[in-house]
């Protein structure tokens, strides 16, 4: 039996686009303005890094759109059916999305990224700053069909 947790949000994504698109994200800027129980001194020497990561939620996907299973990524039947746990998709089990961003500025209680691919009003989970430490390490491997999807997301 899967285990219910509980999460809050710590801010919201303000700005960027207003509807998922899949492609084109790195040119999308967008604020993250923490929730009122956060004080500025949460943010302190974030600016010090270059790059965050950023964990969301993929809030405007219905319960009932939800995978489980296997798809073929983005409905293309020329790429192969994998699990949901081989791709990135938003109707992902728990709808939580990671993404590695140019941090660009941090003001107060607030953050400018780009290259989010979260949509304005979009739940934020947590930040982290981006280490080398924590990179992959060693070579990284993936499918033709993961390089070719990914050939026009961050452009």
């Amino acid at each position: 039996m899967s285990e219910a947790i509980e999460l809050r949000t710590i801010g919201y994504v303000r700005g960027g686009r207003a509807e998922s698109i899949d492609d084109g994200w790195d040119a999308v800027t967008a604020e993250i303005a923490l929730t009122p129980d956060f004080g500025a001194e949460a943010l302190a020497g974030l600016d010090g890094f270059s790059h965050v990561e950023v964990v969301f939620l993929f809030n405007r996907v219905a319960e009932s759109a939800v995978v489980a299973g296997a798809r073929h990524p983005r409905g293309r039947t020329d790429w192969p059916k994998v699990g949901i746990f081989a791709q990135r998709g938003k109707d992902r089990p728990n709808r939580l999305g990671v993404t590695i961003c140019r941090l660009l500025a941090v003001e107060g209680t607030t953050f400018r990224v780009a290259g989010l691919d979260a949509i304005d009003g979009t739940p934020v989970l947590d930040v982290k700053p981006c280490m080398r430490g924590f990179l992959p390490r060693g070579e990284v491997r993936e499918p033709d069909w993961a390089r070719e999807l990914m050939t026009g997301y961050w452009a």
